[in-house]
């Protein structure tokens, strides 16, 4: 018998190897597909990728958890994470016009990023998004412009920066509180984010956000954060809390990545624990679709 040079674990749930060592994936042979569409080739498992979306709903609840866009987006993946009770995350304008012709509505949408032009903010306000997740006084200042111009007043989140070390790549880490994203906690720019949106109106705050990293595998780092994000929030009353993801993802033999369940299992008790009353929303981030999907490559030149 062929030796399996991959794990299963670090395969699409419906992979298949056999005797002859040949893949297979949802019942399709990974090679004839690639003789017929060509390489590289893209393969997702659409049925991997449900599972993953109803593991993160049945923990947190119907539109209680974030889809990250950037993790791969396209139309039908768009209506997929909608259709099993996702919302979508998207950071850009390119990715809400996607989005948006993929037939999902724009209040489907939570529109991020630490870089938001004015026409995006514009163009997500018009097309009517959840919400907006502030990152910047900038992008206050870019909000009060457009309010002036006479723009309907959206309902905004501010990104903080919780001082919370994830224990991932330094390059991927976005907690620490000498992060480039969101409003830092420790310094007080959190809370005068907060004073500045409730004093110009620029739009209706609900309530705070904050990511501590991507590829993050310690859960007890999500717990953490939840108690400084709870606490901090508490004063305001506000509405929400989005306890942002970033949940880890086994790449290589011999990691072990917490499932979805075991995440939403921490947050919910540390939550609990803490006496939250705001509804708590979650970003799974690339957990919903990374271990989903082969790219399939043809060997030209040795």
């Amino acid at each position: 018998m062929t030796s399996q040079p991959i794990p299963l674990n670090l395969l699409p749930d419906s992979a298949t190897i056999a005797i002859d060592g040949s893949l297979s994936l949802g019942g399709c042979s990974v090679g004839e597909l690639a003789e017929q569409y060509g390489t590289p080739l893209f393969i997702y498992d659409e049925d991997h990728i449900r599972e993953r979306c109803r593991q993160a709903v049945a923990a947190f609840g119907f539109d209680r958890v974030i889809y990250a866009s950037k993790a791969f987006l396209c139309s039908a993946l768009a209506r997929l994470v909608s259709e099993e009770g996702l919302l979508l995350d998207v950071a850009s304008g390119g990715e809400l016009f996607v989005v948006l012709n993929s037939g999902v509505s724009a209040s489907r949408c939570v529109l991020h990023g630490n870089n938001k032009s004015s026409d995006e903010l514009e163009m997500a306000i018009t097309a009517g998004v959840r919400h907006i997740v502030v990152d910047s006084f900038d992008e206050i200042g870019r909000l009060e412009v457009l309010r002036e111009r006479g723009l309907p007043a959206p309902q905004l989140m501010i990104r903080v920066t919780p001082g919370v070390e994830a224990h991932t790549h330094e390059f991927i880490a976005t907690g620490q509180d000498d992060s480039k994203f969101g409003f830092n906690l420790a310094n007080g720019d959190a809370a005068k984010a907060i004073a500045r949106i409730k004093k110009n109106g620029c739009g209706k705050l609900i309530g705070v956000h904050c990511h501590i990293g991507s590829s993050v595998f310690a859960v007890d780092s999500f717990a953490k954060a939840a108690a400084v994000m709870a606490t901090f929030a508490e004063p305001y009353g506000l509405e929400e809390l989005t306890l942002g993801g970033g949940l880890g993802v086994a790449y290589t033999e011999g990691e072990q990545a917490p499932t979805i369940t075991e995440w939403g299992s921490v947050l919910l008790d540390a939550c609990q624990a803490l006496g939250v009353q705001a509804k708590v929303s979650v970003e799974p981030g690339r957990a919903i679709v990374a271990s989903s999907a082969i790219t399939v490559y043809r060997v030209g030149t040795v």
